[in-house]
């Protein structure tokens, strides 16, 4: 596990009764107490900057860049994503969204996407990511059993996972981790499934469902979390703009309050190929799509290629400690870090760095900026970051 600055990662599993009566909407205290960081797990910075990236689906070609790159001798994930660790690196909580299930004897599988190695958590793990969302259409691509090695994986390399559990007491867990003085709680959820459920396992993926997320948001409050942040897998794969859908979900999630206080303090969408819109509502920052980080060639509705997909956004966001005891914290600086995957190449490419090094890629910069201040985010304050 790559050691982070200031950061530590906790699990506190809520008991029965204390999930189902949040989950019903009630306030009490869990019977359990709640956990607290190991020393200096809270060191004296106070302020940090979260970032989250986009959907990260190894297909066939990723899969054999990856073993390409290793020289014959497993796969490393490590040069394709070389493009983005120093942003990612430099933050103090980075979050990513995993489409990938592991394979079978942590090498690649079949399947649409197929399976992807288990070196593909390590590469993560090395590219500066603390946790990632594990929600989304393909994590019962391979039911409770790819569910299963997909998490070990994360385990082994040091990343923390929410979104998909293994047993229902793991999925009743909250996932924690430190950042500045904050403990921030990273709840995910998927719109749908590929698959049905495994048998006897309801618990093994989250769904989206407006009242469950809120009821959980509670909960996480109730174990400790400063700083709630929902990662949703939601939206039209094609499409550059919300739907009715999303907007009305982004404006139920962000209303919700306890004792004047929002329930959820960022809402990070991924789940469309191409980027969307970011948007301020109800005074909190929600990400309707940051574009996939990875993935393969992607065509439109008409099957012509698509190279808006290749495009994605890191979203980056600064939070500062609240101005008197039971505010929320403040997001002082909200910024996007435009980035392409080079299909060809097999790489993640920052648009800031490789424009600065001579690239011609001003026109696809552009694109991605007007797509995403497009629901007025600059008036509140968001900037194009690097």
């Amino acid at each position: 596990m790559i050691a982070r600055r200031h950061q530590v990662a906790l699990a506190v599993t809520a008991l029965l009764a204390a999930g189902a009566a949040c989950r019903a909407g009630l306030l009490e205290r869990p019977d359990a107490a709640p956990a607290r960081p190991a020393p200096g797990a809270r060191p004296a910075a106070g302020a940090f900057t979260l970032l989250a990236s986009g959907g990260i689906l190894a297909d066939g070609s990723v899969v054999d860049r990856a073993g390409f790159d290793a020289g014959g001798a497993g796969h490393d994930f490590r040069p394709v994503l070389a493009g983005v660790r120093p942003v990612v690196a430099r933050a103090d909580l980075a979050l990513c969204r995993l489409d990938t299930v592991t394979g079978a004897d942590g090498g690649p599988g079949g399947g649409f996407p197929p399976e992807a190695p288990a070196e593909l958590a390590q590469a993560l793990a090395a590219t500066g990511y603390d946790g990632c969302a594990t929600a989304s259409e393909h994590t019962l691509d391979d039911g409770g059993d790819g569910v299963r090695r997909t998490l070990d994986a994360l385990d082994r390399a040091g990343v923390r996972h929410a979104g998909s559990a293994r047993s229902e007491a793991e999925a009743r867990g909250v996932t924690l981790l430190g950042a500045g003085t904050a403990l921030v709680a990273h709840l995910s959820y998927s719109d749908g499934t590929g698959r049905p459920f495994p048998p006897g396992q309801p618990w093994a993926l989250n769904l989206i469902d407006a009242d469950r997320i809120v009821a959980d948001a509670r909960a996480a409050r109730q174990v400790g979390a400063d700083v709630v942040v929902v990662s949703l897998r939601w939206g039209p794969g094609s499409q550059d703009t919300p739907d009715a859908r999303q907007l009305d979900l982004a404006r139920r999630l962000t209303a919700a309050r306890t004792g004047g206080r929002p329930d959820i303090d960022l809402v990070l969408g991924s789940g469309a190929q191409v980027p969307q819109p970011y948007e301020k509502v109800n005074g909190t920052w929600v990400v309707y799509g940051t574009g996939d980080l990875i993935s393969g060639a992607h065509t439109d509705d008409h099957g012509a290629p698509d190279p808006r997909a290749a495009r994605s956004t890191l979203a980056r966001f600064t939070f500062a400690p609240p101005a008197r005891p039971g505010a929320r914290w403040e997001v002082t600086r909200a910024e996007f870090v435009p980035e392409v995957y080079d299909i060809d190449a097999g790489r993640v490419v920052d648009l800031a760095d490789a424009i600065a090094r001579g690239a011609d890629l001003e026109g696809v910069r552009e694109s991605i900026r007007t797509t995403v201040l497009s629901r007025g985010a600059a008036e509140d304050g968001l900037v194009m970051g690097r």
